[in-house]
């Protein structure tokens, strides 16, 4: 006998896998399913994703997390409210309108080809790498959307050729996936949403429209660019083709902004996801705070066409998860990503060695992209224990260095504390089951880190934004105070200060050594 329910999916497309969850009323996944697929390194640098693969992704997980919920007994086809989308953010891709093909490969977010591009308009622009930053919040990066696109359009005659012909679309993988998704050729709707415009430097953060000035300085047609919409609200039905035909998409967040949402970070409150890389955001309300301290300035997310946009700081790390992903399928150090933990105990410190994972240059708050990565410390004593906690320490590193940034620019007031006076990080993302990072973490920052029962909150956070758009749930409800916290593990400093300090000054020495190596290659 099925068990009639009303259920909310979200597609999480990330940098290394597309996952798909059905969950019931009271957010308990009822199915899921997760693929991963490949990237591509054509040059030293330049980093890949195929987009038909990437689409077939979505597809095979609808299909076998649906029939798993089905074996199970959920009538999901009459129960399905809607599907919300998160997605990695900053990948861009453009392709034909008539034909529905991609014109070149997705050019992923931590791709470092645009340097070039970076430098040049450095050099040309009055306002030098902060040109852009009264509109976007954004500084002139590698790591943003509209420079990606400026190469394909310096760089390949078919996108050239397709924006001459008025055939070009531009998105990033939210826009390409949701065109998809409600008929592509054939009545596709080409939109994104405000968290994932706010990443291209393109949109202006106060209007939440494309910036009429940017495009016209970067020479960027308007007419490629998806239309922007709220990030709770019904954007089209899925078109027959596709597994659950007839569900509205109803909710689209870039994949940081979700987890912000699944975490119900309101005003003061931080979280950080630890995935291919790490990626902090505090709330900081209705109003953008500006960062003078090597922070960006973002949205944080708008639930609703008529909802108050909340803003946020945010510190983007590149390198976090990627690094054992390095140990891994590069090193053969660990054969698989999970065992990084048990090798890494087998030592208490990691005797002198520090790693810094800089591999295609350094994000917040140093923004080199000269930097390249580096081990120092190795004596004849280093084993691989000491390299896979020196990793390890690494991500937990970049994060401090981040939240010690985002204090200073938010200030005593633009953060809530417990009633200790402690400033508490929420985090999740895959590598956060690793007890002993989330203690290193603890241990540099010198308070606790806050880990919710279910890790996965940049789903949780699409399929909230979801049932917020046909009601299933009230935004007001989910964001209720520390309804997360009570069913966290908490993590707590057992470190002194002196160690911590000796610890931040030695990494400080070693971040310096990074720059400038690019020239190496």
């Amino acid at each position: 006998m099925s068990k009639e329910q009303t259920f909310i999916a979200s597609i999480d497309q990330g940098t290394t896998s597309t996952r798909f969850f059905i969950y019931d009323k009271s957010a308990r996944i009822i199915g899921s399913h997760h693929v991963e697929f490949a990237q591509f390194y054509p040059e030293a640098g330049w980093v890949e994703h195929d987009p038909m693969e990437i689409l077939e992704s979505v597809r095979s997980c609808m299909t076998k997390a649906l029939d798993k919920a089905t074996a199970d007994g959920y009538n999901v086809d009459s129960g399905l409210k809607a599907i919300g989308l998160t997605n990695q953010r900053e990948t861009v891709v453009v392709w034909s309108k008539s034909t529905g093909s991609p014109l070149y490969n997705a050019i992923v977010w931590m791709d470092v080809r645009t340097s070039s591009i970076c430098r040049k308009l450095e050099k040309e622009l009055p306002g030098g790498r902060t040109h852009f930053v009264e509109s976007c919040g954004l500084p002139l990066s590698t790591y943003f959307s509209a420079v990606k696109l400026l190469w394909l359009m310096e760089n390949k005659e078919e996108v050239r050729a397709a924006i001459k012909n008025g055939d070009a679309l531009f998105g990033t993988i939210d826009a390409w996936l949701i065109w998809n998704l409600t008929g592509g050729v054939n009545g596709g709707i080409h939109v994104t949403d405000v968290s994932n415009a706010s990443r291209t430097m393109l949109m202006n953060l106060k209007t939440l429209n494309w910036d009429k000035a940017t495009l016209k300085t970067l020479g960027i047609p308007a007419e490629i660019l998806p239309k922007i919409v709220s990030n709770a609200e019904v954007i089209g039905k899925i078109a027959k083709g596709w597994p659950l035909f007839g569900v509205p998409i109803a909710g689209c967040l870039g994949d940081q902004h979700a987890a912000m949402v699944g975490q119900a970070c309101r005003r003061g409150e931080a979280k950080c996801t630890y995935g291919t890389g790490a990626f902090i955001l505090l709330n900081t309300g209705t109003a953008p705070v500006k960062s003078t301290h090597g922070l960006l300035t973002t949205l944080a997310f708008k639930l609703g066409p008529k909802a108050e946009t909340n803003y946020a700081l945010e510190g983007s790390i590149a390198i976090a998860g990627a690094a054992v992903q390095w140990l891994r399928d590069s090193l053969g150090i660990i054969s698989s990503a999970s065992e990084i933990e048990s090798l890494a105990s087998k030592v208490d410190c990691t005797g002198g060695v520090y790693f810094v994972p800089a591999f295609n240059g350094l994000f917040a708050p140093w923004w080199r992209d000269d930097a390249r990565g580096i081990c120092i410390g190795i004596t004849r004593f280093t084993s691989k224990s000491h390299i896979a906690r020196a990793v390890l320490e690494s991500m937990c590193f970049q994060v401090k260095d981040v939240l010690d940034s985002m204090h200073k620019d938010a200030g005593e007031k633009g953060e809530v504390k417990n009633e200790k006076g402690e400033f508490l990080l929420r985090v999740d993302g895959g590598a956060t089951v690793n007890n002993l990072l989330m203690q290193i973490q603890a241990d540099l920052l010198g308070s606790s880190v806050v880990r919710p029962a279910d890790i996965e909150t940049t789903a949780l956070g699409a399929a909230y934004a979801a049932g917020i758009a046909v009601g299933v749930w009230k935004e007001e409800e989910l964001f209720a105070s520390g309804q997360n916290i009570k069913t966290a593990s908490i993590f707590s400093p057992k470190s002194s200060v002196e160690w911590r300090k000796k610890k931040v000054d030695s990494w400080c020495k070693a971040v310096e050594r990074t720059f400038g190596l690019a020239d190496l290659e």
